[in-house]
């Protein structure tokens, strides 16, 4: 088998480092598996993983990271500016270096049946997902954790793999294939989020705004800021560049201050080309995906 997967998991979990430690742990020390990448954000209360390595060895990092998070989470206590469905709220798989996608299509089905069995529904999106209203992270997503189990009582709602209610403390997992994105964020110098909510809506692509744009506006209460929270789904459509302006202008025709930048995760260095230096500043070399070697 040629080729790599990706995977780039979404924790429910920012502000307790022995977690977020054993959390990286889990897949870091596992064989054939290189960690390319780990933030956590208390505002959030979310971390980012990134790691990558040939398929076999990348899901057996991913359930080891499920097992962690399923034994030491309780959405239950769980508050955060990020939405979220469950503990392990959402687990992307990216075929890379010519990895047949249907290989990690399997892959991925694979590791959400084992999700299943230990008593964790399970929904697949993007390339993976059951039904088109279901190929959308924020369609499944939609009312959160709180509202799951209502929303699992209709029938079109019925999780793919596991048991038809919520697991009572990790919530619901979200799986699939997807390509690329970029998680771009950029931050406002105001503690009031209403600016950065009204830009998101006037960006994202479901609101008719930027093509390939989802975005979110949320509070920084720690920094004392407010955030466009941004997945550009497609870079080749929509670049950082013209994301960046679209806020700046935004921002700008409502007297607001943007104030930094951040890249989360692993970044193709194709998506950086023509991007203005500035936008680059928080971003670490290791970031960029074709700089790192194999595992």
């Amino acid at each position: 088998m040629t080729g790599r997967l990706l995977c780039e998991p979404n924790v429910s979990e920012g502000r307790d480092a022995a977690r977020v430690a054993a959390f990286a742990d889990s897949v870091g020390s596992t064989d054939g598996v290189r960690l390319m990448h780990c933030s956590a954000d208390p505002d959030h209360n979310r971390m980012v993983l990134a790691y990558v390595g040939e398929a076999d060895a990348v899901i057996e990092a991913s359930r080891r990271l499920a097992a962690e998070v399923f034994d030491r989470i309780d959405l239950r206590e769980h508050e955060g500016q990020h939405p979220r469905l469950g503990a392990l709220d959402v687990v992307p798989f990216v075929a890379l270096d010519g990895l047949d996608t249907e290989i990690a299509l399997r892959r991925c089905r694979q590791f959400g049946e084992w999700v299943g069995e230990r008593g964790v529904p399970v929904y697949y999106y993007e390339s993976a997902a059951t039904r088109p209203e279901r190929r959308a992270l924020p369609a499944v997503r939609f009312g959160g954790f709180e509202h799951l189990a209502s929303r699992m009582l209709d029938s079109d709602w019925a999780p793919d793999a596991g048991p038809p209610v919520p697991h009572p403390t990790a919530g619901a997992v979200i799986t699939g294939v997807r390509g690329l994105l970029v998680r771009f964020n950029v931050n406002l110098e105001t503690p009031d989020p209403a600016g950065a909510r009204a830009i998101a809506r006037e960006i994202r692509a479901a609101s008719g705004g930027i093509p390939a744009v989802r975005a979110l506006g949320l509070e920084l209460a720690r920094r004392g800021q407010s955030q466009v929270s941004m997945n550009l789904i497609d870079y080749e459509r929509t670049s950082l560049a013209t994301a960046y302006a679209a806020v700046c202008g935004g921002a700008r025709a409502r007297g607001l201050r943007v104030v930094g930048t951040e890249v989360i995760g692993p970044v193709p260095r194709a998506a950086l080309e023509g991007v203005p230096s500035d936008i680059l500043e928080g971003i670490d070399s290791d970031q960029i995906l074709e700089a790192r070697g194999k595992p």
